[in-house]
């Protein structure tokens, strides 16, 4: 039998307007919108409808699945934490992020937790038990020694569908300054000035020795599977360049205004930390995406290590930008992002579309993530 729903007085966040109306979504999918009333439905009383938010690049499941060092939680408990924190923050599609490639001396989660995770997203997916949907992201760390063994480990995983080249040695990108680095690693991890010294020296060398091989035969290998690839705190515009002949499509987190002009000119969905937005600036000291979005280089915005900043951000960013209007910026956490990876059928509140969509209702400038259904289901 056909399902029916109507969400009525509501403030519909269209692609280039907002819409004081009516949804009906039949089925799942979205099956008319409209201005104006209904004498059926349930009342929104005002508040916003907003397309369910597409999140890209979230490093959040590892922190429930080994939530201090050496301890390990149940890897399906872990994924349902994850994904009700997830789902409470308006996101309907996430790519969780695994890592690939460790380096030791405290980086202590190696493939086979990974694969561990991988097979509770798929478990818990296939059995019906999560509110948002799971898509895998895996981030290569290529100057580890077994990036390459690792990558190879997921196979043709079915749920894997971004990965992105990466390379956090000192020196290098993110840390192109080595006072950024030892600020960031040597009090996380705990270690002595000549402890950090050897590592920052093996880390470095790891780089020179792995970095060009696995950056090539992950490209190549994501390209034979289908794979979306994303490049990593990019640079210069040089590292644009190698991306693109790569077959790069998103290029994370820009650690320039170089980078993210040549990766836009490019042709490149630049992405960037919503957290990032939210403070006003980089916590490495690199550049800021709200001066990337006043330049209009900034497409989409992923929540990075705090779910809720993604909804935060999109709101509060139609505030303090002005040339980006609030349907710009929820495009930037939903349309651009599905758009990226190939995800046609959400991320946009039209007829045909999924009924992935959040009641939004701001207090006081904080959005309240009042209501979220999946496929026109209410998960929360």
């Amino acid at each position: 039998m056909s399902s029916e729903t109507i969400l009525k007085n509501a403030r519909i966040v269209l692609e280039n307007e907002v819409l004081d109306g009516s949804v009906l979504i039949r089925d799942g999918v979205v099956a008319d919108i409209w201005p104006g009333g209904s004498r059926a439905g349930e009342d929104m009383e005002g508040d916003y409808l907003v397309p369910g938010l597409v999140e890209l690049h979230t490093d959040h499941l590892e922190g429930h699945y080994a939530p201090r060092p050496k301890v390990r939680w149940n890897p399906h408990a872990a994924v349902l934490a994850h994904d009700a924190q997830i789902a409470a923050s308006g996101i309907t599609t996430v790519f969780d992020a695994l890592r690939v490639g460790t380096h030791g001396a405290g980086d202590d989660m190696e493939v086979a937790d990974m694969l561990k995770l991988a097979e509770a997203i798929d478990d818990s997916v296939e059995n019906g038990r999560m509110r948002a949907d799971h898509l895998i992201h895996l981030r290569c760390e290529v100057s580890a020694a077994d990036c390459e063994d690792a990558f190879a480990a997921f196979g043709n995983h079915r749920r894997v569908r971004l990965a992105s080249l990466m390379d956090h040695a000192p020196g290098q990108r993110q840390f192109a300054q080595l006072e950024a680095y030892q600020a960031y690693y040597q009090g996380k991890l705990k270690m002595s000035d000549e402890a950090f010294r050897l590592f920052c020296e093996q880390r470095m060398e790891a780089s020179a020795l792995y970095s060009d091989k696995h950056r090539q035969a992950i490209a190549k290998q994501a390209g034979e599977r289908g794979i979306v690839l994303a490049s990593h705190d990019d640079a210069t515009s040089d590292h644009v360049d190698e991306a693109l002949e790569q077959g790069v499509r998103v290029a994370e987190f820009p650690t320039t205004m170089e980078a993210a002009r040549a990766s836009h000119k490019g042709g490149l969905f630049v992405l960037m930390g919503a957290p990032n937005v939210m403070r006003g600036g980089s916590h490495s000291g690199n550049v800021s995406a709200r001066s990337l979005a006043e330049a209009g280089y900034l497409d989409i915005l992923s929540s990075d290590y705090i779910p809720f900043s993604l909804i935060q951000s999109a709101f509060f960013l139609g505030e303090v930008v002005n040339a980006i209007s609030l349907p710009q910026a929820i495009a930037k956490v939903s349309a651009n992002p599905a758009r990226a990876v190939g995800l046609e059928d959400r991320g946009i509140l039209d007829i045909g579309k999924r009924a992935d969509m959040v009641r939004v209702r701001v207090d006081d400038h904080v959005p309240v993530v009042r209501t979220v259904w999946r496929e026109g289901r209410r998960v929360i």
